[in-house]
């Protein structure tokens, strides 16, 4: 069973990682404004999940690729305050404000495999 778990974390962040490329514009209008170059900044987060995501496979890195996680989940939550506050992309405020905590559940699964 926490093999599937494990798997399944690999998993949702590969995939989000991948939709950073394949739908930038809606990451990238999720970015506060005092970020500089949202572009680039979309690019490198979408890079660092699915590498991280990748790296929870392999045991050998799976601590550190847990540990990114961590401090990108840390890194990217200004993103959703911004996402809660200004850009809705016709999601119900109520289910934003919900996502926000969720980031604490995302942070403490990581750190299963840390």
């Amino acid at each position: 069973m926490d093999e599937a778990f494990l798997y399944a974390m690999a998993i949702f962040y590969m995939t989000t990682g991948i939709m950073h490329f394949v739908r930038p514009a809606m990451f990238v209008s999720i970015i506060p404004p005092f970020i500089p170059v949202p572009k680039l900044v979309n690019k490198l987060v979408g890079g660092l999940e699915v590498g991280l995501g990748f790296g929870l496979i392999f045991e050998p890195i799976r601590t550190v690729a847990a540990y990114g996680i961590i401090l990108l989940l840390i890194a990217v939550f200004p993103a959703n305050l911004y996402m809660y506050q200004r850009k809705h992309l016709g999601i119900p405020k109520w289910l934003l404000l919900i996502r926000l905590p969720m980031q604490l559940l995302l942070i403490g699964w990581a750190y299963l495999y840390t």
